[in-house]
């Protein structure tokens, strides 16, 4: 028994192992799409694109094994959470990459041409979603439930920088009809950046359950609607 539970031991922290490599590929992915736009250098996608297959073969391996060790082993309560978590994050990760890839297929009509200035805030906010999915990983990594709670508190950003860019871009259109393609690539790209976040949320709310079996999932919604009770009854 003591041999099956150290070769169970060693086959999740293997997968582990796996699902972070698969979050850092994605993590090159986003860096490179966003390289690829502030450089006007379209060569850049072709990497993201040859690394989204990696990112793909490690989704479906990860699934794989997870539900494997689900099956044989019928881990119970800690290891059953791990493993749970880990099929998600794994969907959660695999979205990502997704993003990236939209990315960098919005670029191409923004590449060659003057960029508003909203760019400045395009760059800002997918640094901050970058490094969401960065502490997302991280807090799985180390069952750190204090920087999965940074990610959620740092999605309010990404939002806000999704509003305002869509504003100026907005405003860029009514002045240069001309530009309207580019803007709306521009505002593709910030959309795919919020959904980063929101992913990253997600991996982060998926870290809380596994360490404190604490669902908080839909703990802002239900705040929102507290507010708009205490507004409607004043």
């Amino acid at each position: 028994m003591a041999a099956m539970e150290r070769h169970f031991d060693e086959e999740l922290a293997e997968l582990k192992k796996k699902l972070l490599h698969m979050g850092s590929e994605t993590r090159k992915m986003i860096d490179l799409a966003m390289k690829g736009l502030e450089e006007q250098d379209e060569s850049k996608a072709k990497t993201v694109f040859s690394i989204e297959d990696k990112v793909n073969g490690l989704h479906i391996e990860i699934d794989e094994i997870a539900m494997r060790l689900m099956a044989l082993h019928q881990p119970m309560a800690t290891d059953l959470r791990l493993l749970a978590a880990v099929i998600k994050i794994n969907g959660e990760i695999e979205r990502i990459a997704d993003l990236a890839v939209n990315m960098c297929e919005s670029t191409h009509f923004v590449l060659a041409e003057s960029q508003p200035k909203s760019f400045k805030d395009l760059t800002v906010m997918a640094g901050i979603a970058e490094r969401m999915v960065c502490e997302s990983l991280k807090s799985f990594n180390n069952k750190d439930v204090a920087a999965a709670q940074w990610v959620l508190d740092e999605d309010d950003k990404v939002d806000d920088l999704k509003g305002k860019i869509f504003r100026e871009l907005l405003t860029y259109m009514s002045s240069d009809p001309g530009a309207i393609d580019r803007a709306i690539s521009l505002i593709l790209i910030s959309r795919n950046l919020e959904r980063i976040g929101d992913h990253a949320t997600n991996i982060a709310e998926d870290v809380i359950y596994m360490v404190q079996g604490r669902d908080v999932r839909h703990k802002t919604l239900e705040m929102e609607k507290h507010k708009y009770k205490d507004v409607k009854s004043e």
